[in-house]
């Protein structure tokens, strides 16, 4: 079945990125649109065939969603594998850097975390294969392309995987408001796994239960906790800034 990737940035990241594009629609009327000749000069050098079709056709396939004029159809997503994430740190010469979802389900928190993850210069994301958000056309517009260029793994068993991270000596680090431990307190440097939990109900027990440590954000209003995407980027750019300061994080 074809997948579609829609949204002005969102396919012009695609196209960058190198993920093999079989064709961009591009609506009656916006050629001349600067976004869109950028994208449609992409397309020409990469040798990807476009077609002009009705903005009702874009309707149709984007299910009514807001495609900017714009839609490509892509070859079906390649998930990464754990392994190849640490490679990654490992030819940069960097600590390993990795975000956990634990069943993260709404399509938007998942795409503002890839955002931010990727912004922050994580070297990958992990997700369960069950129970969770994937990554659809929604999160990619969401993430404004970022999925194309961060690796994202899934996986059948987030507790195993966590323990096979804490054999590679990576410190798994969970983001919880029951924690003892302020975010700020916590040491985020050095080869780092941090973990954000599912919007209503947190980490699950056995993901909590597998973390090295657990941390949390300070709350001084009368809601009692943040939206998942918000707190999980308020502790990746803690965890920025600490390592930072050191040299090879």
């Amino acid at each position: 079945m074809p997948e579609y990737i829609w949204g002005r940035n969102p396919v012009s990241e695609t196209l960058q990125a190198g993920r093999h594009v079989q064709r961009v629609l591009i609506a009656e009327g916006v050629r001349e649109a600067p976004a869109i000749a950028t994208i449609l000069k992409e397309a020409h050098r990469r040798l990807v065939p476009i077609e002009v079709v009705s903005r009702q056709r874009l309707d149709q396939i984007s299910h009514g969603a807001v495609h900017q004029g714009c839609i490509a159809q892509v070859e079906e997503r390649t998930y990464a594998t754990v392994d190849e994430i640490l490679a990654l740190a490992e030819k940069k010469h960097e600590a390993p850097f990795l975000v956990i979802l634990d069943a993260i389900q709404d399509v938007n928190n998942l795409g503002s975390l890839l955002r931010t993850s990727e912004a922050a210069g994580v070297h990958g994301i992990i997700i369960p294969e069950h129970r969770a958000a994937e990554v659809n056309a929604t999160v990619v517009k969401t993430s404004a392309g970022a999925t194309e260029h961060i690796l994202i793994a899934q996986v059948t068993n987030l507790t195993h995987m966590i323990d096979s991270l804490k054999e590679k000596n990576i410190w798994v680090v969970g983001l919880a408001g029951e924690a003892k431990t302020l975010y700020t307190q916590a040491n985020l440097t050095g080869p780092l796994a941090l973990v954000v939990g599912n919007e209503g109900k947190g980490l699950s027990r056995l993901v909590r239960e597998h973390c090295d440590v657990l941390i949390k954000l300070p709350m001084f209003g009368h809601v009692n906790s943040l939206n998942a995407a918000v707190a999980g980027s308020i502790s990746l750019y803690e965890a920025l800034r600490q390592r930072s300061a050191q040299p090879g994080q």
